[in-house]
């Protein structure tokens, strides 16, 4: 993903994810196209959902962070490479930009064979 990664968002992080996903082995299905609907299909492919409190990332982590008012509907999804998390673009937290990090709206925490 870090070769892949833009400066800065492109509106692709899903389809970002996805690709490094498939690259990865994962089978999540097609169809969805919105970053906020992507947990059932990572679900499907073999991620579990994992307990927030003391939430410490681990290669190959997922996030999936629901739409804010104002912010893109989409919602927002980022993969942890084991050292940052990445999208269509590197990013310097989770959150991915100020308005998530401002609102902090829902979001889960996607591992595989957990």
């Amino acid at each position: 993903m870090q070769t892949e990664a833009r400066p800065s968002p492109g509106g692709n992080c899903a389809r970002a994810v996805k690709k490094a996903l498939k690259a990865g082995g994962a089978d999540i299905g097609t169809g969805v196209e919105s970053a906020k609907d992507m947990g059932p299909a990572l679900q499907g492919g073999g991620f579990t959902p994992i307990e927030q409190k003391d939430y410490y990332p681990r290669k190959g982590d997922v996030v999936v962070i629901q739409p804010y008012a104002g912010g893109n509907q989409h919602g927002h999804i980022a993969m942890y490479d084991g050292k940052s998390w990445i999208s269509d673009a590197k990013q310097r937290d989770m959150w991915g930009g100020q308005g998530y990090r401002d609102h902090r709206p829902p979001f889960r925490v996607y591992r595989r064979g957990s």
